[in-house]
């Protein structure tokens, strides 16, 4: 990279602001769903009522249905006048049918006090205003229906308050009724229910119990409904009771005044909020239910596809097709580009396995981009005719590339990362598809070399199971997007046609290839030829690698997007590659954490054995991809182990990176150059492998 490009892109620093961002919206969106669980899924709810332990006092037993005051075990009590009955209808608004309780009672000229839940009353507001504006009467039912008497102190004051700030936003007034779920006659505010009776009362609450239903309205009488069919029912056989003569509201039955009054203004915007908050975490949830849905159906798609073109992918190479061509063994030189900065540690290591290859036609050219260690000299020390050294100040990989493009003496080329090793008979395998004359480039299978300890595994399942298993989809697609920086073989004169390695993206590699794709070259996949790279071994290491890995992606994107628009092989890679990329690598990665935090929700507040299943289901068709691809590539099943694990944190920081690219893109920031510190721990260990079982990894 030229210092003008340098400078270009490190012109401003990476943005802060997005984390901050990303911190505060996490947090609000699972508040948002731990409220919803709280009341939707009735987290701590008590549905379960206490046994009574104790009678209810004889004062109480002995008491009208409505009970105004309460002092201790004293009450002052109310009960409707003879031929006077109080319609009350519990739970709901509901959206079916307390429509048509209100039609029955405006046809009748009835009145009731309807006794609701506050989340229903959020969600259904029209509801609440049409029972007020008909001459009904609201009264609080709780916020979810919870069971008073078995409620924690904080569940028991969310219930009444919440309700009291609902229906402030929702009607602009509050109500002093109070019936208790899982109450009905006075006699059932016995033991535990009874206390809480009594805590609601010193809270300004008129508890409002009923009469049996067996008793004769013609005594007067409160008549308890539900809001379904059967309610319907009943309620339509009373109001035509000749015993009857008038039904009205609680308040109006016993004499007192009405219950609701008017809240003041900021009351009214808290409950607002309030039921703003409520709609917002409603319509969330269903969002989330329908993105929750389609990104699973898509990641279990790609998996499936993945599989079958792999498949279709093996076949191809197994199975000749009839009327296909003979294609010549390619045996011509080759000149392998080796750029390098500070890669002491493994530079050695990489020329010596180029020069073991069984492919002897080649020379090697290293390309020192202003190491500042040990790098040009060890290259230098090489005792071989085959290897070249040049040596240039620092302009980036790009730079480097295209220096050694300009020196190159054959016509292919082959690209190679200094932190490469490769198979002995990997260069032979990986020229070999040249012999086409539409094919451009060639990428190889590049495999993890360093694999020893977790995050090593889980970036060598990602090798396998995800680039190199894409590879396979994308040959049979046409549509491969990237040939790997670490081992990738050209024709030199596709590259100059393209204006050689491009230093517009930090993804110089996917830039080139879409170029060609673009220019009318095929390319292919070369499962074969096998190079083991070293990978991050840090957290960090890894966050710079990927970063910039997805960073110059979204930039290639944005650079060739043009190409859906383009004929021929061009806009298939485009249609086809742009899209797989766009959906797979950019969208759902984006929606990664929302999801899984709403899968957590799922887990917690829904349904825990339903959310585990689904869970378990998804891993379970990942391990058996996963040892598919590990089959194909002649790989132990054994790293299949540390699968579940990477789920939760390696997968989380992948897209983590892809967040922080996107944001970074949008705000116009210019990537800095991450350069990976290099130990050398690649070559050492492929060195000490067994024989037997480097050759069965490279079948």
């Amino acid at each position: 990279m030229s210092r003008s490009a340098q400078r270009r892109h490190a012109r401003s620093r990476d943005p802060r602001g997005h984390w901050r961002l990303l911190a505060l919206t996490l947090p609000v969106i699972f508040a948002i769903l731990l409220f919803e669980g709280w009341t939707v899924h009735e987290v701590d709810a008590a549905k379960t009522r206490r046994p009574c332990t104790q009678p209810v006092p004889g004062s109480v037993d002995e008491s009208g249905p409505v009970l105004r005051g309460i002092d201790g075990d004293k009450v002052s009590s109310a009960a409707p006048p003879a031929r006077t009955v109080a319609l009350t209808y519990d739970g709901g608004p509901d959206p079916e049918w307390t429509p048509r309780l209100l039609d029955l009672l405006r046809e009748h000229h009835a009145h009731a006090t309807f006794f609701v839940f506050g989340a229903q009353a959020a969600r259904h507001p029209d509801l609440i205003r049409r029972i007020l504006d008909e001459g009904h009467e609201i009264g609080s039912n709780t916020y979810t229906g919870a069971d008073l008497g078995s409620s924690s102190r904080v569940r028991f004051a969310m219930e009444l308050g919440l309700t009291r700030k609902t229906l402030a936003g929702t009607a602009g007034m509050r109500t002093d009724l109070l019936r208790m779920p899982m109450t009905s006659e006075v006699d059932t505010l016995c033991g535990a229910e009874w206390q809480a009776a009594r805590k609601a009362a010193a809270d300004g609450y008129v508890l409002v119990a009923a009469d049996r239903p067996t008793r004769d309205p013609a005594h007067g009488l409160v008549r308890q409904f539900s809001q379904t069919e059967l309610a319907y029912d009943e309620t339509k056989r009373l109001l035509d009771d000749p015993h009857a003569d008038r039904f009205t509201t609680v308040t109006d039955a016993v004499g007192m005044p009405p219950a609701d009054t008017p809240v003041s203004t900021a009351e009214r915007w808290q409950g607002k909020a309030l039921n703003w908050a409520v709609a917002a975490g409603n319509t969330f949830t269903h969002i989330m239910t329908w993105v929750l849905g389609v990104a699973g159906a898509l990641g279990l798609l790609r998996l499936l596809s993945l599989t079958v073109f792999a498949r279709a992918h093996v076949r191809r190479l197994t199975r000749p097709r009839p009327g296909a061509p003979w294609l010549r063994e390619v045996n011509a030189p080759v000149t392998v580009l080796v750029p390098a900065y500070n890669e002491e540690a493994g530079i050695e290591s990489t020329v010596r396995s180029l020069l073991a290859s069984t492919h002897p036609y080649l020379e090697v050219v290293v390309i020192d981009d202003g190491s500042t260690d040990r790098t040009a000299d060890l290259a230098t020390w090489i005792d071989d005719p085959r290897v070249r050294v040049i040596r240039q100040p620092n302009s980036g990989k790009a730079a480097a590339l295209n220096t050694g493009l300009a020196a190159a003496s054959h016509d292919i080329v082959v690209m190679v990362d200094a932190d490469t090793v490769f198979e002995p008979d990997a260069l032979y395998r990986l020229i070999q598809p040249l012999a086409h004359p539409a094919v451009g480039a060639v990428s190889g299978n590049t495999k993890v070399g360093n694999r020893r300890g977790l995050l090593g595994r889980w970036q060598h399942l990602e090798y396998v199971f995800g680039f190199n298993l894409d590879r396979r989809m994308f040959e049979v697609l046409e549509c491969m997007p990237t040939v790997p920086g670490a081992i990738g073989a050209f024709r030199r004169d596709a590259l100059m046609g393209v204006g050689g390695v491009s230093e517009d993206t930090l993804a110089e590699d996917t830039d080139l290839t879409m170029a060609l794709w673009r220019a009318g070259w095929r390319v292919v996949y070369e499962e074969s030829a096998v190079a083991w790279t070293e990978v991050p071994t840090t957290l960090g290491q890894l966050w710079r690698q990927r970063y910039r890995w997805c960073y110059g992606t979204l930039q290639a994107m944005w650079k060739h997007r043009r190409a859906v628009v383009e004929v021929g092989a061009a806009g298939r890679f485009a249609r086809r590659g742009l899209s797989y990329l766009a959906v797979f690598q950019v969208v759902l990665p984006l929606l990664a954490p929302v999801v899984d935090l709403y899968a957590v929700y799922g887990a917690l507040f829904a349904d825990p054995m339903q959310a585990t299943g689904v869970w378990l289901a998804f891993l379970g068709v990942q391990l058996v991809c996963a040892g598919y691809a590990l089959r194909l590539d002649g790989e132990r099943l054994r790293a299949l182990w540390s699968m579940p694990f990477q789920l939760f944190v390696y997968r989380q920081l992948m897209y983590l990176v892809v967040i922080q690219s996107v944001v970074a893109l949008l705000l116009g920031t210019r990537l800095k150059w991450h350069r990976m510190q290099r130990s050398g721990t690649a070559a050492t260990q492929q060195l000490r492998r067994p024989e037997a079982e480097r050759q069965l990894s490279a079948r």
